[in-house]
């Protein structure tokens, strides 16, 4: 079956870097769409990154455009989220996302991002 774990989250100063991992298992992993999505209380899930399989294009939005990088090791099954320069309002719960073929959405269970001094 299908499983998306996350690591990687912990509290940081404003100005800092964190380092989220999703590992992915499963499904042939190297095919399909990866993404981050963050989710802060009472706000909804927003996207902040997402990559192709075969072509490792990516996508941001503006609020983290040049300071998040989304990658992938298709020999690890692994995607990662690499956060610079922190703000607090980059503070939610980030989750690593998939789709099946299907249509099925995967989600993992979360990891806490808190950005804070």
């Amino acid at each position: 079956q299908v499983q998306l774990v996350e690591s990687g989250g912990g509290l940081v100063q404003p100005g800092g870097s964190l380092r989220l991992s999703c590992a992915a298992s499963g499904f042939i992993f190297s095919n399909y769409v990866m993404r981050w999505y963050r989710q802060a209380p009472g706000r909804e899930r927003e996207l902040v990154a997402g990559i192709r399989g075969p072509s490792s294009g990516t996508i941001y939005p503006d609020s983290v455009k040049g300071r998040f990088t989304i990658s992938r090791d298709n020999a690890k099954n692994t995607v990662l989220l690499q956060m610079n320069s922190l703000k607090p309002e980059d503070t939610a719960v980030y989750y690593c996302y998939t789709r099946a073929p299907s249509g099925y959405d995967y989600w993992g269970q979360g990891t806490q991002v808190t950005v804070s001094s």
